[in-house]
């Protein structure tokens, strides 16, 4: 279940990340306050996970997802490059988050 838990904190890391792009600096009210909210459940959602895994092991995952999800959605959303080498290394991300998973064992 603590998977499931992380899983959910890194998606809502990367909503509060988004939010900074909509938040504009923070000055723009609401998405400021949804910027914040999705910071404060991905925290509240990481400390319940490391209750049962490692800290290393889900602030490396938690912070994988986010900048996977983050970096993913940039290109969708906000037309960022989509070169092939900035693929490869979301990738690179992608496979340290499947690895940290599937050697800590207990999963």
């Amino acid at each position: 279940m603590s998977w499931y838990i992380l899983l959910l904190a890194g998606l809502f890391e990367i909503g509060w990340a988004i939010g900074l792009e909509y938040s504009d600096g923070l000055t723009k009210p609401v998405p400021t306050l949804g910027t914040a909210l999705a910071l404060v459940v991905s925290m509240l959602l990481l400390a319940q996970a490391v209750k049962d895994l490692p800290i290393g092991t889900a602030y490396a995952v938690w912070t994988g997802i986010g900048a996977v999800g983050t970096a993913s959605l940039g290109i969708v959303i906000f037309d960022e490059p989509a070169t092939l080498f900035r693929l490869g290394f979301i990738g690179v991300i992608v496979v340290g988050i499947v690895g940290l998973h599937a050697t800590s064992g207990g999963h």
